[in-house]
């Protein structure tokens, strides 16, 4: 008998979702991908050095499925040696391929999975507890790959303690430590508690695909070193660190996170996201509640979803941690590129800061800025195109930038002070309002870019029904001085990586 976990928000419907964007004058462009209904997702950027494939290459739906018949039953809270199971002072090691279902509660030992076999090898968290008072709770040591099934209707708990008897550069320093590729799914409950650093931590590849889980970590929440790839599911992350991360720093193909579906939520005491190469997301709901910087990465790509951010600093910033470009000096190849999905940011810095470029073709984006100077509500070292999509950013009036006049779809900047919760409207020469616009916080400027903008016109803002001022594309011009790698400083830079 074959069991295969029906209700998987994991294969999107026609399959993989590949667009490449090419930009007159831009360094780079991202798009995000979508699951493939066989054996892989997947994401391109293309910029100066070419195109480049981001690959979430082992999640395959075939591993979706094994043989009820040949599981192995592990009673957490009495366990005994069997068949690819030994255990010994608390500690219970898998050391063979296969399928193992998971119950009950170990109070303080630890779950190995150690096996040179050939072959997956599943663990069924079926109402399982494990904790662990000087380690990780369940560490993945060997194994071609793992796949953790959350039964459907459970709710299964892992816990480490807050010092660890290995220390080591190789030992495992999350609660649910994996060295091999990792996935999880099903229709259960995870809930991860990480006292010493991260909660959930592969060193290769990172796929969940449905599920609710519940991260608690006092440094990184979830991390993939290779990548980290949500397609699905119910995610809540609270860190002391960043929530979501991936930093493989020696791969230029690895090192990103891509949302395709499911509910994240973020409550992250530093970035909401951090990857080396790319964030991206395609789809689902994304909520940064609380962070430093919302999204940063060398590549920061929205193409659909809806995103919220709130954050002390930068709300998306696009940095090359590796560039040696100087601090107004644009980096190659590093952009903010967003095509579609809803994006709203609150930020204190920026709030969409590039050190390179920035590139909307779509989409609606509305910013609510800074109110210190030193920053703006946009903010890029490169060009600053725009084609399409609503694009909607208030904020300090002292670094306020717009869109670079040259671009296809044109936009209006105003020197417009307006109090939170005040009605701001923006109307052509016939009195159409053409946007709307009502800040969360006070105002000295707001940039409107939306297809109804047109070139020769005369517009006029109005602030709770009274003109406050008039403009026209031409007035548009980029404004700010871009900000590279250090937050406080002119243009309010994106600051580097700790």
């Amino acid at each position: 008998m074959k069991n295969h976990l029906t209700n998987l928000k994991t294969w999107l419907a026609g399959g993989l979702a590949v667009v490449t964007l090419g930009v007159a004058g831009c360094t780079g462009a991202v798009v995000a991908g979508s699951t493939a209904s066989s054996s892989s997702s997947a994401t391109t950027t293309t910029g100066s050095s070419g195109t480049l494939a981001l690959t979430a290459s082992h999640d395959d739906e075939a591993d979706h499925t094994w043989d009820t018949s040949a599981e192995v039953t592990i009673d957490l809270s009495d366990p005994s040696a069997t068949d690819g199971v030994t255990v010994s002072d608390g500690v219970i090691t898998i050391t063979a391929a296969g399928a193992y279902r998971l119950s009950g509660t170990l109070a303080d030992g630890q779950v190995v999975v150690d096996t040179e076999d050939a072959g997956n090898v599943w663990l069924i968290l079926d109402g399982a507890s494990i904790t662990n008072s000087d380690g990780s709770a369940l560490v993945i040591d060997k194994a071609d790959l793992a796949l953790i099934v959350l039964e459907d209707g459970t709710t299964n708990t892992l816990v480490d303690g807050s010092s660890y008897a290995a220390t080591g550069d190789d030992d495992p320093n999350a609660t649910l430590w994996s060295d091999p590729d990792l996935t999880i799914f099903g229709d259960g409950t995870l809930n991860v508690t990480g006292n010493y650093n991260d909660a959930i931590t592969s060193k290769d590849g990172l796929v969940i695909d449905s599920g609710t889980i519940n991260v608690t970590a006092a440094d990184d929440g979830i991390r993939g070193k290779d990548y980290l790839v949500v397609n699905g599911g119910t995610i809540e992350v609270t860190s002391t660190g960043d929530s979501l991360k991936s930093d493989n720093e020696e791969d230029a193909s690895l090192g990103y996170v891509s949302i395709t579906d499911g509910t994240v939520t973020l409550h992250s005491g530093d970035d909401g996201i951090d990857a080396w190469t790319a964030a991206l997301v395609s789809g689902g709901t994304l909520n940064v509640a609380e962070s430093v910087e919302g999204l940063e990465a060398k590549t920061v790509g929205i193409s659909g979803g809806t995103v919220t951010v709130v954050a002390s600093d930068d709300g998306l910033n696009a940095d090359d941690s590796a560039s040696t470009a100087g601090d107004m000096e644009s980096q190659e190849g590093t952009v903010v590129d967003i095509s579609g999905g809803e994006l709203t940011i609150t930020s204190d810095g920026d709030g969409i800061d590039s050190n390179g470029d920035v590139v909307m073709s779509g989409g609606t984006v509305t910013v609510y800025g800074p109110t210190a100077d030193n920053n703006g509500a946009l903010d890029s070292n490169g060009t600053f195109t725009i084609t399409g999509g609503t694009l909607l950013a208030g904020g300090s009036s002292g670094m306020a930038e717009a869109p670079d006049t040259s671009s296809a779809q044109k936009s209006l900047k105003f020197t417009v002070t307006a109090e939170a919760g005040a009605t701001v409207e923006v109307k052509d020469s016939a009195g159409t309002t053409i946007a709307s616009y009502t800040p969360t916080r006070q105002i000295g400027s707001l940039m409107v870019s939306t297809a109804d903008v047109q070139e020769g016109e005369t517009y006029t803002v109005y602030v709770n029904g009274t003109s406050a001022g008039t403009t026209d594309t031409s007035q548009a011009d980029s404004g700010g001085m871009g900000g590279g790698p250090g937050g406080s400083g002119p243009g309010g830079g994106g600051g580097t990586r700790p």
